[in-house]
């Protein structure tokens, strides 16, 4: 489901949503207590069973899935490789604006396809993205430029309001802390470390929309109920030297699981291991079928798992164990 943008905030320290998101982000970084958490997972406590968004190890399944992913995104050739929110900064800006521009295209990208991102990051460049610029445009000309993406009547006002934020309480430039960014009107989040990562190649944190946090819990790694449990969940157990590498995998894999469903399985045929690769994108829901494919159906003639995919309720729409 589409999650509402927040209305533009007034400047001034951050409160409301701001205040009770930055009081979860303490809690998760603390560590929290043995109570129920929010991903699922399960240690022991005074010899019972009870559940925590803390553990110190990442579960079998996702040890078994990565290397396949890993191995299936080794081209780099999905939408977001190329026109993805890091990739949209303009690298011989002046490092003011390059910042900047790494913030707009994060505020821009949610419930947006990248495709449509880049083309409104480009209507923004022609027009002058830089904080000084943007805050004297009219509101409704930003609406105009940025109408391609999603909810872009609401983001138009949130990114006038983050330029004068910007200018008046940090001096022209994009504020270098995750309390800094979720101040700001309409950055949650996802935003705010994908805005680290980008404009100050900093990695205080995972992040997570909605392609890592569905195939994240179809691959049964965690049980959440919505992107940030899912940050959470992932951050307790992730080895850190996967964080800047696992969004873009991810992002990367949904999308062509949705725009080239083909190709994908195409690539699983290529791998060493092609029955794991196959059930892995079958249960993320890729279908599977005879008589697309005579590699696939001839590999199905030889091994019982793949014919098992093939067989299972139309291919890609239940989960093979």
């Amino acid at each position: 489901p589409f999650v509402p943008l927040s209305a533009p905030v007034a400047m001034g320290p951050p409160r409301g949503a701001a205040r009770a998101t930055l009081k979860r982000l303490a809690a998760a970084s603390s560590g929290g207590s043995a109570r129920k958490g929010r991903d699922g997972l399960k240690v022991k406590k005074k010899g019972k069973t009870s559940t925590s968004s803390r553990t110190s190890r990442p579960p079998a399944t996702w040890k078994a899935d990565y290397p396949l992913i890993q191995r299936l995104r080794a081209q780099r050739d999905a939408p977001v490789d190329s026109v993805g929110c890091e990739r949209l900064a303009d690298p011989k800006a002046k490092r003011a604006d390059f910042e900047w521009q790494c913030l707009v295209a994060a505020m821009l990208s949610s419930q947006t396809k990248d495709q449509a991102n880049a083309e409104a990051m480009a209507a923004l460049h022609a027009h002058g993205n830089t904080i000084e610029n943007i805050s004297r445009t009219p509101v409704a000309l930003l609406d105009k430029l940025i109408a391609k993406v999603g909810f872009h009547s609401v983001k138009a006002k949130n990114v006038r309001a983050a330029a004068e934020i910007c200018l008046a309480q940090h001096k022209g430039r994009v504020p270098r802390t995750i309390e800094g960014l979720l101040a700001l009107p309409g950055v949650g989040p996802k935003m705010a470390y994908l805005t680290l990562h980008a404009a100050f190649d900093a990695q205080e944190g995972i992040c997570v929309d909605t392609h890592v946090h569905r195939i994240a819990n179809v691959l049964r790694w965690i049980r959440t109920k919505t992107p940030e449990e899912t940050r959470m969940a992932l951050e307790a157990w992730l080895p850190k030297r996967y964080w800047p590498d696992v969004n873009i995998l991810m992002v990367g894999l949904g999308q062509q699981q949705q725009q080239t469903p083909q190709k994908l399985v195409e690539r699983c045929l290529r791998l060493k291991s092609p029955a794991a690769a196959l059930r892995l994108v079958a249960n993320i829901g890729v279908p599977l079928r005879a008589g697309r494919l005579p590699a696939l159906d001839a590999l199905a003639g030889r091994d019982p798992t793949v014919r098992r995919l093939l067989a299972a309720r139309g291919g890609g729409r239940g989960r093979e164990k």
